[in-house]
């Protein structure tokens, strides 16, 4: 049996919405931060995803964006090392396609009904961007959600697919296009998105001789919340069957948008109920599931509707624009440009930055970071395991704000943490509220971009308050 072992999901923090000075929506949306984009929320859901796992067990990665950092290099293997995955790992990207997503869960499912791979993890990531104020940009948000999946204690077992390509210029985006384009929408609309998801749709569940009232979910891709009701009436499917779209909630997040109503409707299934995903983009992807057992989220996981939850409105709309570069927001400063990080250093560096790796030592057990040859405790050398400490929690041993670095986020919050574990690290600190930030603070670790410099996106950890409902805001 071939399916879904468990899933993950992540969604930024902020969100613009009805408070936000210059929004002009009582619309609420999703918006990564500054130091945010489609790997680092990657591998923010990937975490979720594998928590409780044995990773090294898992033999396939497969990245789907419409938004990658890289024209020109495989995103998968940023994610894999971040994760901290075993280097004999098939990977792969895929890209270019709003369906990409679930092209990506197919893929997967093919390879594992093939026995080229055991035990996968797909996860997919957006944030794309509509032009200032239009409806896109309304419309979309930013996320994450991952899914691992094998043929062994599987929570859904994945039924079967349809699949329909359709060369359609209804939403593109070219090379230098900051901006999802769109054409006249009553074309998209009933030429592209209707007429595309209602043949697949049929199509599909004439090849399984089934109906819709055979599903007690139904995961549909639209554009915004009044096409999606239709949409799914139109085919055949009741309100109690629509998983909610989420919009004025979260958004569109793109390829993330169907899988991650997926995971929604995942959180709290019944064992025996089918469930149906159907998404959209130069034709439609259909997926049927059934579930094989009750699932009740972990404790340890936010999922979709934790992190729906656990939320910060934006104060005003030109924090977003400086954080996406929508517009040039100049803030007065005037310094050099940065350095390029040289191709070597990160390379030599990438269990310590990338993987965050410390060290434990065998002779006295005293633990630090970054990894030392020779353990400052009891000055024995070379003898120590090695600490991840990219998924431990800690508290803030001192911490100091500088207003005068240049960062893009003033105040610049540099924090001292201590690991429950034991060790330290010192680092910056993210998605933090200034009048919250205190000593003794609890935090936990969080992969993000410093800086893009020369087109090299240079990624390292940064501590974050706790994100949790109880937490919302801390």
């Amino acid at each position: 049996m071939v399916g879904i072992i468990n899933f993950g999901a992540y969604i930024p923090k902020y969100r613009l919405g009805a408070d936000t000075i210059g929004w002009h929506s009582n619309q609420e949306r999703s918006v990564a931060n500054f130091d945010e984009d489609t790997v680092t929320m990657a591998v923010a859901a990937g975490y979720e995803c594998i928590k409780g796992f044995d990773r090294g067990q898992i033999d396939g990665l497969i990245f789907a964006s419409t938004t990658p950092p890289y024209s020109e290099k495989q995103c998968a293997a940023i994610v894999a090392e971040a994760l901290d995955l075993n280097e004999n790992l098939f990977t792969s990207d895929v890209t270019d396609v709003l369906k990409c997503g679930t092209t990506a869960l197919r893929s997967a499912f093919d390879a594992i009904s093939a026995g080229s791979c055991g035990l996968m993890l797909v996860i997919i990531s957006d944030s794309r961007q509509g032009p200032p104020r239009s409806e896109t940009e309304r419309n979309s948000g930013d996320g994450a959600v991952g899914f691992l999946l094998g043929s062994h204690n599987v929570i859904a077992e994945y039924e079967g697919f349809y699949s329909v390509t359709k060369n359609l210029l209804d939403n593109w985006r070219s090379n230098g296009d900051p901006f999802v384009r769109t054409w006249e929408d009553r074309f998209a609309i009933e030429e592209g998105l209707e007429n595309v998801l209602n043949d697949a749709t049929s199509a599909y569940l004439l090849k399984y001789n089934m109906k819709p009232s055979d599903f007690a979910r139904v995961a549909l891709y639209a554009p915004d919340g009044r096409r999606h009701t239709s949409l799914a009436k139109g085919m055949g499917f009741d309100d109690n069957q629509i998983e909610p779209p989420l919009f004025g909630f979260l958004g569109n997040i793109g390829a993330a948008f169907a899988p991650m109503l997926l995971a929604k409707a995942l959180e709290s299934r019944v064992e025996g109920e089918r469930l149906l995903v159907a998404s959209y983009g130069d034709g439609s992807d259909i997926l049927g599931f059934k579930m094989t057992q009750d699932t009740k989220l972990s404790r340890d996981l936010l999922g979709v509707t934790g992190y729906l939850e656990s939320k910060e409105i934006l104060e005003s709309y030109e924090t977003y624009a400086k954080w996406r570069s929508v517009w040039d927001v100049d803030d007065g400063s005037r310094r050099p440009d940065p350095q390029s990080p040289s191709a070597i250093a990160l390379w030599r560096e990438s269990d310590k930055n990338i993987k965050l790796y410390g060290s434990k030592c065998n002779s006295c057990g005293y633990i630090q970071y970054p990894m030392q040859s020779i353990c400052v405790n009891c000055q024995s050398r070379d003898d120590y395991l090695s600490v991840r400490f990219s998924d431990q929690q800690g508290n803030i041993f001192t911490y100091s704000m500088d207003y005068i670095a240049g960062s893009v986020d003033v105040p610049l919050v540099i924090t001292v943490v201590n690991f429950d574990d034991g060790g330290r690290i010192l680092c910056m600190m993210t998605d933090r509220e200034i009048g919250k930030v205190h000593i003794g603070m609890r935090v936990q670790m969080s992969f993000r971009k410093l800086r893009v410099v020369n087109g090299i996106h240079n990624y390292y950890w940064k501590s974050i308050p706790i994100r949790g409902v109880a937490n919302a805001g801390n």
